[in-house]
């Protein structure tokens, strides 16, 4: 890798070989898709169907988790598991249906992903989604050259904000903590890099169940990923 490519990017990436990235809130905007499979799965149920913005408070922290705290807000108290476990079981199904249909990438994010990997970067996925939907929504958006490992929720014995994911992708690809990098929009993103030892940035549009990111204390935040390809008080011209 040419040591000298990290000058026409953020400072945030000086010494820095490995980016971990994010996928829901990050990469793409999921929402639509998870909240649509939440309203089959509630309906199915015969309870009421919360609304997209619902949704998008409760994303972060995986399918079980998301599932939970939708019966939790239709009951209005906490489901039994026997409950839970039937509603996980649709869920995945519907949304297993339907991942890609609404689903949308956020703006930027394959030039920047291309740009990365181009000059050498090493590129990994880190989320808490099932791994089954990791490669065929890789695949769908055509990013899944970018990247040399992904991991799922459900790929290891912890998932974010345990720091397990992100050191056993350091540790995968032979590179240290300190030349990594965690980018994501969630105080879950910001607590597991900070845990690891990677440097972390916060994007600020993604899904953090209403909390601005900033009170995570990211390293760096930026308004988008394109960010990451120029200086600060740098203004791309046309």
């Amino acid at each position: 890798m040419d040591l000298t490519l990290h000058s026409a990017l953020h400072p945030v990436l000086q010494g820095k070989r490995l980016i971990a990235f994010d996928l829901d809130g990050t990469l793409i905007d999921s929402v639509p898709d998870l909240a649509a499979a939440v309203a089959r799965t509630l309906c199915e149920l015969g309870l009421a169907v919360p609304t997209q913005e619902d949704v998008r408070n409760w994303v972060g922290n995986g399918a079980p988790v998301l599932v939970e705290r939708a019966l939790s807000w239709a009951l209005q108290s906490t489901p039994d598991p026997s409950l839970q476990q039937r509603a996980y079981d649709a869920f995945m199904v519907h949304y297993g249906a339907a991942p890609n249909t609404l689903t949308t990438l956020y703006p930027g994010v394959v030039h920047t992903l291309q740009t990365l990997h181009g000059k050498g970067l090493i590129l990994v996925l880190i989320t808490n989604k099932p791994e089954r939907f990791i490669e065929p929504l890789l695949s769908h958006f055509n990013l899944l050259a970018f990247f040399t490992l992904w991991i799922g929720g459900d790929s290891l014995a912890e998932k974010k904000p345990s720091p397990l994911p992100l050191l056993h992708a350091a540790s995968t690809c032979k590179v240290t903590p300190v030349e990594c990098l965690m980018v994501g929009d969630s105080r879950h993103d910001m607590a597991a890099g900070k845990a690891a030892g990677f440097a972390t940035l916060a994007l600020p549009y993604g899904y953090n169940h209403g909390e601005p990111i900033e009170l995570s204390k990211p390293d760096v935040v930026l308004p988008s990923l394109t960010a990451l390809l120029m200086p600060p008080n740098v203004t791309r011209t046309a």
